[in-house]
């Protein structure tokens, strides 16, 4: 099978995994608040579930290396996802949303984890690098797709438990469609042997930046369609914000895609920056604000994640494995955060703002340490070249060294 119908096929697995798997809760939040399944500081606690299910399922898929591992991760995910999703169509109430949020978020990172790692590793056996590159695309399709089906049910006047089944009917067709034609888990390679100086501190800094990006992109990314909807009173109008937030996304990966090798501290820290900038513009109110937030949010969503995983490459090329996990970790905990400070702000200040804020606060020392980590290693080692934006492959386990976390 061809190397573009994997690649494709690793893009729809990733658009079904996290698009519904993972984000739909998102579209759904203003039709549960409005059935009265619960409030919005309990939304926030079930978003924060399905961010600690992701934590979980990311760390126990750092540690599947063999085929079988990689395999029953990468399957299991996928079926979970869709049989999770159908589940909702029964939920009712706090509890049963959250254990069901947190399911899917430990099954979306099971695929995630497995198939960023075969889809770069044969991007790169067959270079194909910027193919590879476009896999993660996938998210921001999926995220449009969910608020697409969601402005239809809105449309139609349906509930939000007949939005379940669509969505989870959706996911299984995908599944099926894609499921024959996924990249299947080779042996792992040695690691390769390394003398070269350690870069501890410079991905230490670099976990924090990734943990500061995870709460300021989830609390927009979480309750942007809830924002719309309080803003619009209902109208479905305000469906229209969240597919638009997928679409950005997608287009955001294509741009980073293009750009020339280097200067990636540069693009980071631009990225981060526009998110801080994209996050206060939703406090504006009005639909020119939220239509700022959407664009400047979504559009560096997941090419900020990219950059990150380059740039640990460039700080050290020869430990994929051991610091992929590391910033895995921290991405995930800065997730957990920002569902937890939102509900906070929502109970002590009724409203979204105070989270807001910080998380945008938290996007601008984000960006600054980037770039004060790249000026402090230029001037360590003046001569040290930076790795080009597709770096050729290197040995690697299957699904021990990915190049991008989500």
């Amino acid at each position: 099978m061809s190397p573009f119908v994997q690649l494709l096929a690793s893009a729809v697995a990733l658009m079904m995994a996290m698009g519904i798997g993972r984000f739909a809760l998102t579209p759904q939040l203003p039709q549960l608040i409005t059935e009265g399944q619960f409030d919005l500081t309990a939304a926030g606690l079930i978003a924060a579930a399905n961010y600690l299910g992701y934590f979980l399922g990311a760390v126990d898929g750092m540690f599947a290396r063999q085929p079988a591992q990689v395999r029953l991760r990468l399957h299991g995910g996928l079926w979970l996802c869709v049989a999770l999703t159908l589940a909702s169509w029964a939920a009712d109430g706090f509890w049963s949303h959250l254990l069901l949020r947190f399911g899917t978020g430990v099954a979306s990172a099971w695929v995630l984890v497995m198939i960023t790692s075969l889809s770069q590793q044969l991007a790169n056996a067959h270079g194909r690098q910027r193919l590879g590159t476009l896999v993660f695309a996938g998210p921001g399709a999926g995220i449009a797709l969910t608020g697409l089906l969601a402005l239809a049910a809105h449309l139609l006047g349906l509930g939000s438990a007949t939005l379940w089944l669509i969505y989870g009917v959706a996911a299984l067709l995908m599944l099926l469609a894609v499921l024959p034609c996924l990249p299947r888990a080779l042996e792992p390679a040695p690691a390769a042997a390394h003398d070269g100086p350690p870069q501890g501190a410079g991905i230490g800094r670099l976990g924090l930046v990734y943990a500061l990006y995870g709460i300021g992109y989830i609390l927009p990314a979480t309750f942007l369609a809830q924002m719309a909807n309080q803003q619009f009173h209902g109208q479905w109008l305000a469906d229209l914000f969240w597919p638009a937030f997928g679409l950005a996304a997608a287009l955001g990966v294509v741009l980073a895609s293009l750009r020339r090798p280097g200067h990636t501290s540069t693009w980071l820290t631009a990225t981060l920056w526009l998110q801080g900038l994209g996050v206060l513009a939703c406090l504006l109110g009005g639909g020119l604000g939220l239509g700022l937030g959407v664009l400047l949010c979504g559009g560096p969503f997941l090419a900020c994640m990219q950059l990150v995983m380059q740039r640990s490459r460039e700080l050290a090329p020869h430990a994929t494995q051991r610091n992929a996990g590391l910033l895995t970790a921290c991405f995930a905990l800065g997730q957990l955060s920002g569902p937890l400070l939102a509900a906070l702000s929502s109970h002590f200040s009724g409203s979204l703002q105070p989270a807001l804020v910080l998380a945008a606060l938290g996007l601008g020392l984000a960006g600054v340490l980037v770039l004060a980590g790249g000026a402090s290693r230029a001037a360590i080692n003046p001569s040290s070249p930076a790795l080009p934006a597709n770096p050729s492959p290197q040995p690697c386990a299957t699904a021990g060294a990915p190049s991008l976390r989500h």
